[in-house]
């Protein structure tokens, strides 16, 4: 059979299932449940099953999803960190590359540095200084506590010993901050032994996002070398326009559908793009974030509450689009009856992409029809003529 006689034969048995169904009510013989529009809808196994009627239980929605807008993945700012260079020098080894894991603390790359061996050497002079003043303190106390000098000889040695000790504490922190271990500042106190290599560690665990230096490199102070992040949570930056923008606030509900993940909604910008005219909505990813990428751009759809005006429902369902019919100005679903398929009047929350969310006397466990209801709809009006 070509594709021309198969579109037909289709269209020919779509034609008799309609017309079936028109004449459902008639074929019944004037049932008493077809006597007026409020009766169940009876069908027999047989006709049931010839009209692909199937059945599904609503889901519990308390927000209206929004359509598709892109959205890009982005580090929050708190979780990235740049690693710079803390002195001068040149760079021999990188130890790690983009996309690694590392540890807090890992080295992450060596340097040579003849400002460290400065910096060292500096501390070892102030502390040499600070043990003379310590001798000499010692020995003031010792006379004046004998009478022998006076006590502003005592005090004035005491003042220059806690400016040698601040000296010394100051030069400690610059190695510090350089980069050197607190074991290695008190190693080299101990061992007096200069040292040029310095290695730059990682501030915080996470994965390199970027390495910007290259062996060999000479870089000055403040030169930028990696890119750390943690990269979970994941933010999700939208821009949603304005006049779509009602009812998205913080706390509502995120959905990335393709990847099946949700988060939340963190802030809600209130300066407008000129380039697309959109307003920033940021959202938090945690559950699922290591299935996201930075810089990745995806599809996201924005949750709202499912509110229906002053007389709407308490308690809302998200059903597919095709399970609505609508007569007379009203909406309803078939539920599915002991006795048949009633058909409940519902009232529509709001409008979603294959879905739709409606509130209505539905119960957790209720089951309605999701295909099959223009026939349906034709034996339920038909039974009320």
């Amino acid at each position: 059979m070509n594709p021309s006689q198969r579109r037909s034969t289709r269209v020919l048995a779509l034609t008799q299932a309609l017309h079936a169904a028109l004449m459902l009510p008639m074929l019944l013989g004037g049932s008493p449940v077809l006597a007026g529009i409020a009766d169940p809808v009876v069908l027999t196994p047989e006709q049931r099953a010839a009209f692909k009627i199937e059945v599904a239980e609503p889901q519990a929605a308390d927000q209206v999803l929004s359509r598709r807008y892109p959205a890009q993945v982005t580090v929050p700012v708190r979780q990235s960190h740049v690693v710079s260079a803390t002195l001068d020098g040149t760079v021999t080894v990188l130890l790690v590359a983009e996309g690694e894991s590392v540890e807090a603390n890992q080295p992450l790359a060596r340097m040579q540095s003849p400002g460290l061996v400065e910096t060292q050497g500096a501390l070892l002079e102030a502390l040499s200084k600070l043990n003379l003043a310590r001798s000499e303190l010692e020995r003031d106390r010792a006379l004046v506590a004998d009478g022998l000098a006076p006590k502003r000889r005592l005090e004035a040695s005491q003042a220059q010993y806690n400016e040698l000790a601040t000296t010394v504490d100051q030069w400690s922190q610059r190695l510090a901050l350089a980069g050197m271990t607190a074991q290695g500042i008190d190693t080299l106190k101990e061992s007096r032994r200069l040292s040029g290599t310095l290695e730059i560690r990682s501030p915080i665990a996470g994965v390199v996002m970027e390495q910007m230096a290259s062996t060999g490199q000479s870089v000055t102070a403040a030169t930028p070398l990696f890119r750390i992040a943690h990269l979970s949570p994941l933010w999700l930056e939208v821009h949603v326009p304005l006049d779509a923008l009602a009812g998205v606030e913080p706390g509502a509900q995120v959905l990335v559908p393709r990847e099946d993940i949700r988060g939340t909604v963190l802030a809600v910008g209130r300066q407008v793009h000129g380039e697309d005219q959109g307003v920033l909505v940021r959202a938090e990813v945690t559950e699922g974030a290591e299935r996201l990428h930075p810089g990745q751009f995806v599809e996201v759809q924005l949750g709202r509450a499912a509110a229906g005006g002053r007389e709407a429902p308490a308690a809302s369902w998200r059903v597919p689009t095709a399970a609505l019919v609508r007569h007379a100005g009203g909406t309803y679903v078939f539920a599915e009856r002991a006795e048949g398929f009633a058909a409940v009047p519902v009232q529509v929350l709001g409008q979603e992409e294959r879905t739709v969310v409606i509130g209505g006397p539905l119960g957790a466990g209720e089951r309605i029809a999701v295909t099959g209801v223009v026939a349906l709809k034709a034996a339920w009006l038909g039974g009320a003529e």
